[in-house]
């Protein structure tokens, strides 16, 4: 089993997301959710490790006020 990685972990995290809001540039709001949606779902098929998907999920649930 592995665990999810919380520490950052991507080469060029700055150009990376610029990236991610280019790919969301006039788009609608379902379109974009839409979009969304698809990369966690190839991301997640990436990753394949169910565990590690369920320790991503209740990361990303925690509301951090």
């Amino acid at each position: 089993m592995a665990d999810l990685t919380l520490t950052p972990n991507i080469p060029g995290p700055d150009d990376f997301y610029a990236e991610l809001l280019s790919v969301h540039e006039g788009l609608e709001k379902s379109d974009s959710d839409a979009l969304n949606a698809r990369l966690v779902l190839v991301l997640a098929n990436h990753i394949g490790d169910r565990e590690v998907l369920s320790q991503a999920l209740a990361a990303a649930a925690l509301k951090k006020d």
